[in-house]
């Protein structure tokens, strides 16, 4: 309630809340009957079906009409107590926020510990560990599985972590920092135009080995050397350093939607940007660094 804008929504909150609870007590005694003297026969509240079959205007057990009475009344303590009347705090002094913390710090405190040994161990060593890999795969599974798939062999434009193939670089640092800092991978549009988009597109088909046509392939390369080698290298075998991907390895972020070549063609029409978050801030150093463990271990075994 702490982002009211002024004091009448605030005041709304309250009388709208204490305006129902009042209006339910008063429903409660309204539809309350006085029990009559003993053998005189209540009245009917004039609802009869089948001719004879009437609706008896009997009251309510006592035991349920005070427990209605009850919860209204733990209603108000709770409202004094605890946060619920707008702006008003509670006299207790609680929050969410306050509760989460406690939570934080006791784990920190029971698991703190842990988390520091594993933080003063290399990635690889810390690869290695049974206990460590657990650990790992539960903050991957928090984490990134969203992205990359509960088997961490991603989707159409979010990377396989499993393969041992990496946009960034795949050494422990590389990516503690992808993690970290997070990524931007921009591959700008238009980098051809005309006939030489399919040109092109059957040019990177060929230099990994894929089926393409040799005649608009040979058409290509002068162009891809010329432009597009200023990223992926003349070879075409990328660069990690600004996360230009190998166009050599049959491995295609994108896929093969409806073919190989009209999915590169759309990539050089139309450009792609790829967005990896940053976890520093919300994950502390000990926690990236098991997570770093964790993917680096996917394609090397466990770290074995």
């Amino acid at each position: 309630m702490s982002d009211f804008t002024s004091g009448f929504w605030s005041g709304w909150v309250i009388v709208l809340t204490l305006g129902s609870i009042l209006a339910c007590g008063l429903l409660l005694w309204a539809m309350t009957t006085k029990p009559k003297a003993k053998g005189e026969q209540v009245g009917t509240t004039g609802h009869v079906w089948d001719e004879d079959l009437a609706e008896w205007n009997n009251p309510l057990p006592n035991w349920w009409r005070w427990l209605f009475y009850i919860t209204i009344v733990f209603s108000l303590a709770y409202l004094w107590f605890y946060p619920g009347l707008g702006s008003f705090k509670g006299s207790a002094g609680w929050t969410s926020i306050g509760q989460y913390q406690a939570e934080v710090k006791k784990a920190n405190e029971t698991y703190g510990p842990l988390y520091q040994k594993y933080l003063d161990m290399p990635v690889p060593e810390v690869a290695k560990d049974a206990q460590a890999r657990e650990m790992g795969q539960r903050l991957y599974l928090t984490y990134c599985m969203q992205c990359h798939g509960s088997d961490a062999r991603g989707a159409r434009g979010f990377p396989n972590l499993a393969d041992n193939d990496w946009q960034w670089g795949g050494d422990p640092e590389q990516i503690k920092v992808s993690i970290a800092q997070g990524r931007n991978g921009v591959m700008p549009p238009g980098m051809a135009q005309g006939d030489q988009v399919k040109a092109v597109a059957n040019y990177v088909m060929s230099l990994s080995g894929e089926a393409h046509d040799a005649s608009l392939a040979a058409a290509g390369k002068q162009n891809f050397e010329n432009v597009c080698g200023a990223c992926h290298m003349p070879d075409g075998k990328g660069n990690p350093a600004i996360g230009a991907p190998n166009l050599t390895d049959k491995i295609w972020l994108y896929g093969r939607r409806p073919t190989l070549e009209a999915s590169i063609m759309e990539t050089i029409n139309n450009g792609r940007g790829g967005v990896m978050p940053a976890w520093e801030g919300k994950l502390d150093d000990a926690k990236i660094h098991l997570l770093t463990a964790y993917v680096w271990g996917l394609s090397h075994g466990g770290g074995k």
